[in-house]
């Protein structure tokens, strides 16, 4: 087979590293990619956002299957597009894909059907979310309706953050178009954890838990980002726990969303909030989660390929996912500054040190090539991932191996996984 995977992230490196090892794969190309991936897969120099070009290059190519990594080109109707042309694609098509492209629509959804999540209302008048803020007991959560990248969500402490929330995005538009509607939103107590699924649209096959962790600094303080780092599995998920998840949480949607007319075929991200009446979801997402995809792949024992191609073709009923019984984690070094402005092009040294060590992947995120060296070209510029037998050695393992990492203005969390290691003690 010759797969192509569509992205340049993180995400897209993990999943390129498991796809390679499948012995159904001859070939695996990756639009646009990164430096990371080039070193196991061609890279393509067609932008996610370019559906035409990535269709006529799969068409060309004779693709056998594309898997789509970040939201925008899933938003966007690539998946329809590939259909048209009967290319078999990894995705939820144009309408599915809203459950992550509009968060109104799946608040609505989730209120529409029954299915846990917190209380809320929406505006696109920001006197009126004001008026309705003045009301409202703090903290509060305020949500841009539209795609983000992961920084939509604010964690509002008292009024005048929130009017000012408010006013950035609805009339300041700092989010453009996705702006143009505001959830505000009960603030929910509690531990986050994400469950992604696979889904035909018929059979639901839950991945692993996972957290992730958003805030950009240790203790979970600080604005959030896109992700600094994730552990899997989570000891608060038991098993009775995931058990009522998937009743609850994740076959209600499934088919809420094909009563919807909007069949959903794919990965189905539930960002879940453990409070102590049970969990509520956050959000959906429509795409394999960053950088839980990293330590979920690390876990899983399973071919990653036949599991995407049943997904592709509703033949998932079959399907079962063997996992490594150790802890996964990832690490997220970023660029100085980031989730705000950060500078690029700085050398990153010692990855080839830590290329050498046992049970550790340096996944690229924000890397470039320049003068023949790896340097830095994002804000989350490498996920360091590794594996233990538990929580305990898997930490050790990858901050261990940052230690050999150095670029300047590096910048990462210290504490990820420290809550799975307080559950165990």
């Amino acid at each position: 087979m010759e797969i192509l995977i569509i992205g340049s992230g993180g995400r897209e490196h993990a999943l390129a590293w498991k796809i390679a090892q499948s012995p159904m794969v001859k070939k695996i190309f990756c639009a646009p990619g990164n430096p990371g991936i080039a070193e196991i897969a061609e890279c393509v120099d067609i932008g996610v956002e370019n559906i035409e070009g990535l269709y006529s290059f799969a068409l060309k190519q004779k693709i056998d299957l594309t898997v789509v990594g970040p939201e925008d080109p899933l938003v966007a109707g690539i998946v329809d597009r590939f259909n048209e042309g009967n290319l078999t694609i990894f995705g939820p098509n144009k309408r599915a894909s809203i459950i992550e492209g509009s968060k109104v629509f799946s608040k609505n959804l989730m209120k529409k059907h029954g299915i846990p999540t917190a209380d809320f209302k929406v505006f696109e008048d920001s006197t009126q979310a004001k008026k309705h803020v003045s009301m409202c007991e703090f903290p509060l959560i305020v949500k841009v309706d539209g795609l983000a990248k992961g920084k939509g969500v604010f964690v509002c402490k008292t009024l005048e953050e929130a009017n000012k929330c408010t006013d950035d995005i609805l009339e300041n538009k700092i989010f453009g178009p996705a702006g143009d509607k505001v959830i505000i939103e009960e603030f929910l107590s509690g531990e986050e954890v994400s469950i992604l699924a696979l889904t035909d649209g018929i059979t639901i096959l839950p991945l692993s838990s996972v957290q992730d962790h958003k805030a950009v600094n240790d203790g979970d303080k600080g604005p959030n980002t896109g992700g600094m780092g994730a552990y899997s599995p989570v000891p608060i998920i038991t098993r009775e726990l995931q058990f009522y998840i998937e009743e609850n949480i994740l076959v209600p949607i499934v088919h809420a969303m094909k009563r919807e007319n909007r069949p959903y075929k794919g990965v189905l991200y539930a960002g879940l909030m453990i409070t102590s009446t049970g969990p509520k979801v956050l959000e959906f997402n429509a795409r394999f989660g960053d950088p839980e995809t990293q330590v979920l792949l690390m876990r899983m024992k399973t071919d990653l390929v036949p599991l995407l191609l049943s997904t592709a073709t509703n033949t998932l009923e079959n399907i079962e996912i063997e996992w490594n019984k150790g802890v996964s984690i990832c690490v997220v070094m970023t660029s100085k500054g980031y989730p705000d402005k950060y500078e690029k092009g700085f050398e990153i040294s010692g990855l080839e040190t830590v290329r050498e060590l046992d049970n550790v992947q340096v996944l690229h995120a924000g890397t470039a090539t320049k003068d023949g060296k790896i340097v830095t070209n994002g804000g989350r510029v490498l996920g360091v991932t590794a594996i233990g037998k538990d929580i305990q050695e898997a930490q050790k393992t990858v901050y261990r191996a940052i230690q050999n990492i150095t670029f300047e203005g590096a910048h990462y969390r210290r504490d990820i996984g420290a809550k799975a290691m307080y559950r165990k003690s």
